[in-house]
């Protein structure tokens, strides 16, 4: 890999309505004609998306929206296209004219704020006219200091780049201590197995991105590690002088990893250990207990982040909906949905469960989280529901406590309630 994956950069999305310049914005930010521009209303008609390197912010991926105030023959379309980035951004741009603040502008800075996503204001053509003093009220009010700018001129341009960037360092200081992916479960100098199947899965040449971010987190901490094959496994212990800090294995084969592994090393999976990273190991761990509770006929929901044609042995269309009917001991309804094809509600569900997500930024997997908060349903990933499949899920949770005591809670919820009645 010789880039940051999209899933590890920051994602600004920029809003507007139609004919701001939103398109002449982003190409200003990235300092090439990324996007046409023209003064039509409408240009703009599904995201675009521009990765690159944003010194000093880091890698960044913009994404520029249709104006979601479109009224045109395929509007609704374009605005929802637009409206679906709110889910994905970790960062609103809102481009203004300078005349004045209206529904359009409140309705984007509302939903950056239900999001909690931080917003920066950019008022745009600050050659034709300076901000109208309704405009600057509106944002006195909201708190909101914007930045000024006119993104076709070149004298101008500097300066707003700058403004934006130096917004960004500060909005996203957090960011930067965000949980690493297993780092900080080992110590600097001690050792960690990596069990990692060579299947149909793995690109030819080449290991899956998890595995990859896995490793380079490891790096970045000191960390030594050891890669093998599952059948490997017992070899590479013993060519250990002492029990490793920490074995990591792909989850399809955490029952044979857990069979190998002494009582007192630690382990884990891949999937669970992004789950930790990207969303709420908690919360997964909780969903995960429903599994148990399924009965044959009951409605699953797998959510999947990448788009990809099924492989005879896929893990989201093969394997795993084999193990959770065989938990289930019959048939069950089980809809796919890749990318970001997700359905509008998932309340008809008993379950649903999140890949991995590398694909996905974590802003991401939080809100399909809250989504399925919102439905009333639980969620699990596939690392957590196949461990639990496979009976491991409290051994491979071990590492991780509050993710263990929100498991064993759900179990027992779940026992009490089929005492009192049907499940």
């Amino acid at each position: 890999m010789n880039t940051t994956p999209k899933s590890l950069r920051l994602q600004i999305a920029i809003f507007g309505r139609t004919n701001v310049g939103k398109s002449s914005v982003l190409n200003m930010l990235a300092g090439q004609d990324v996007a046409i521009t023209s003064p039509v209303p409408g240009t703009t008609t599904d995201v675009v998306e521009k990765s690159m390197e944003l010194l000093p912010v880091g890698p960044v991926v913009f994404l520029d929206t249709a104006g979601l105030d479109d009224s045109g023959q395929l509007g609704a379309l374009r605005t929802e296209r637009a409206r679906r980035v709110f889910d994905r951004a970790d960062v609103a741009v809102l481009v203004a004219e300078p005349s004045a603040w209206g529904t359009c502008e409140d309705e984007i800075a509302a939903a950056a704020a239900e999001k909690k996503i931080p917003l920066i204001v950019l008022v745009n053509k600050t050659d034709i006219a300076a901000p109208a003093p309704e405009l600057t009220q509106a944002l006195a009010e909201r708190g909101i200091e914007p930045i000024l700018c006119s993104a076709v001129t070149p004298a101008l341009r500097e300066a707003a780049v700058s403004a934006v960037k130096a917004r960004l360092l500060k909005l996203t200081e957090s960011a930067a201590k965000a949980t690493p992916i297993l780092g900080d479960l080992v110590k600097p100098g001690q050792t960690v197995v990596l069990i990692i199947p060579i299947d149909k899965e793995a690109p030819k040449g080449r290991i899956i991105l998890p595995q990859v971010q896995a490793m380079r987190d490891l790096l970045d901490h000191g960390v030594f590690f050891l890669t093998c094959r599952e059948h490997e496994y017992p070899q590479a212990l013993a060519a250990l002088r002492e029990p490793p800090a920490l074995v990591v294995c792909d989850s399809q084969v955490v029952d044979f990893m857990v069979r190998h592994t002494p009582a007192g090393v630690a382990c884990t999976t891949f999937s669970i250990l992004f789950a930790r990273a990207k969303g709420d190991l908690a919360v997964y761990a909780a969903g995960a207990a429903a599994i148990r509770a399924l009965r044959p006929g009951d409605k699953l929901a797998v959510l999947e982040a990448c788009s990809h044609h099924a492989i005879e042995d896929d893990i989201g269309r093969v394997k795993l909906p084999r193990w959770l009917r065989e938990t289930a001991g019959g048939e069950l309804a089980i809809d796919t949905f890749s990318g970001r094809d997700l359905p509008a509600d998932l309340s008809g569900y008993k379950l649903a469960v999140q890949c991995g997500g590398c694909m996905l930024g974590r802003a991401e997997i939080l809100n399909r989280m809250g989504k399925a908060a919102a439905a009333g349903i639980p969620i699990t990933n596939y690392g957590t529901a196949i461990s639990e499949c496979k009976g491991v899920l409290e051994r491979v949770l071990s590492p991780f406590p509050q993710a263990l005591d929100a498991y064993r809670a759900a179990r027992a919820a779940a026992g009490r309630t089929k005492e009192n009645g049907p499940v």
